[in-house]
């Protein structure tokens, strides 16, 4: 039987494990105006990701909810990245997002959903240490790009600068790895900060709202960039 648990109980209950909410989002819904699925994101200052070129990053744990007897909590493991305040989604076969019925729920089980994110942490470094390491030409770039828009936008024809799209928007990510063009790709898409033509018509982009499509691109995103290091 469905039973009514406030997501204020997964707030406290998260905050008891060391985890502090930072963010939260809501699907804008007339018919469900207070029964919508809503996202909480969480992060805990005592666990971050320094790497040797200055770029910081902290784990984070997306929490989807809803309270209209028809979805579970859903747990997703996740990244911030501190240069550009802005959060990855992991996606991988070891990552799969980890569900918590409504029926039954309980601390121990939300707290080995979170440990069981934490005992994977060290794949993830491992990860982006190589894609790091991984540099990437011009045309190899410009190709990930082209992948990436197919993404957002699939079976559309659109024209995008692809030069533009892998431009570096700081510094910071000058250096053309695989990770700094993972990341200024994502940043752009998700935030639409880039001009495309379709049906002889320039367009600006519109940054991405609802967090459901969000967390879709976004883990398509992250397989992408992995699939580069095979």
């Amino acid at each position: 039987k469905y039973v009514f648990i406030p997501t204020s109980h997964l707030l406290d209950d998260m905050e008891l494990l060391g985890w502090q909410c930072v963010d939260a989002k809501e699907i804008k819904s007339r018919k469900r105006k207070g029964f919508q699925k809503h996202l909480m994101i969480f992060k805990n200052s005592d666990l971050s990701i320094k790497g040797e070129d200055g770029d910081e990053v902290f784990p984070i744990i997306y929490a989807s909810n809803s309270h209209d007897g028809t979805s579970c909590f859903v747990l997703r493991a996740g990244l911030f990245r501190l240069i550009c305040e802005n959060g990855l989604v992991i996606s991988t076969t070891d990552f799969e997002s980890l569900k918590i019925r409504h029926m039954g729920y309980n601390i121990d089980e939300l707290q080995n959903r979170v440990e069981y994110i934490l005992e994977r942490l060290p794949q993830t470094v491992e990860f982006m240490n190589k894609m790091v390491e991984t540099k990437l030409n011009e045309a190899q770039a410009e190709k990930f790009a082209e992948e990436a828009i197919g993404i957002r936008f699939p079976g559309i024809p659109m024209k995008v600068n692809l030069k533009d799209l892998i431009k570096p928007i700081r510094p910071q990510d000058g250096e053309p790895s695989l990770w700094n063009i993972f990341n200024i790709v994502q940043e752009k898409l998700i935030h639409g900060d880039f001009i495309y033509e379709l049906n002889n018509k320039t367009r600006k982009a519109r940054p991405i709202k609802n967090f459901q499509q969000d967390i879709l691109i976004n883990e398509k995103l992250f397989n992408l960039a992995l699939n580069q290091l095979n």
